[in-house]
């Protein structure tokens, strides 16, 4: 799924909108139910388990990234606040179309700001390299090994069993989504750390085609919002 095919400038909303359709027109009756319904019980569920807020500390955590390096959460918010973006696998569609646009939309101001940005999930490595280079993604992207930070910010979902067993019709693997035997994954999130780890800023997506608009983080870390961003 290459995101650049979705209209450039628009919000994640509207991408998401014109991913839904092109689903609707190409996919069978019984596939759109499946993701559907999925989507819909994780909405339904949300909120029913504790997870993340404003004023936690979260847990001492190392990850791994991509290109070979590890990178703390003390080392990213030493200095000032730090964004976590949680994202589900590298072949995820929405995920093809939430990273490129906030490297766009999001990644330039943080950058001038001296303000860290890491994308993570817990799928391995060696296969997130293949989001990366699809999309030359400027910031870090990093695995959540064994989905621990995952699980300890309560973010993450266990698939339906409809939802299981279309992905192993498609020959997949829970250890090529997580390096794991458990069919789960993060739930999208966008979670802003200052010194301390204490979190300033959290916002969850259950539904994996609503995520955070870069509008929001901005406001979070108290940057200018482009008038462009106003308008989508």
């Amino acid at each position: 799924m290459n995101a650049d095919h979705f209209t450039t400038g628009a919000s994640l909303r509207n991408r998401f909108l014109e991913l839904e359709n092109e689903r609707k027109r190409s996919w069978a009756p019984e596939a759109l139910a499946v993701n559907a319904n999925q989507r819909a019980a994780l909405v339904a569920g949300h909120g029913l388990q504790p997870h993340v807020v404003v004023g936690d500390t979260l847990p001492p955590a190392s990850l791994a990234t991509v290109d070979g390096h590890t990178i703390t959460l003390d080392e990213l918010s030493a200095q000032g606040p730090a964004v976590l973006v949680f994202f589900r696998f590298a072949g995820c569609p929405a995920c093809n179309i939430a990273l490129p646009h906030y490297r766009d939309t999001l990644w330039p101001a943080l950058r001038a700001a001296h303000i860290p940005l890491v994308a993570i999930s817990p799928q391995p490595p060696a296969l997130l390299k293949e989001i990366v280079s699809r999309h030359d993604l400027p910031f870090p992207v990093a695995t959540d090994s064994n989905l621990a930070l995952s699980r300890a910010l309560g973010i993450t979902y266990v698939f339906d069993a409809p939802s299981r067993s279309a992905a192993q019709a498609k020959g997949g693997t829970s250890h090529g989504l997580n390096g794991t035997d458990a069919w789960e994954l993060p739930k999208p999130a966008v979670i802003v750390i200052g010194p301390g780890r204490i979190v300033q800023f959290a916002d969850i997506s259950p539904d994996w085609m609503d995520r955070t608009e870069t509008p929001a983080i901005l406001s979070a870390l108290g940057l200018p919002i482009k008038e462009s961003l106003h308008a989508v």
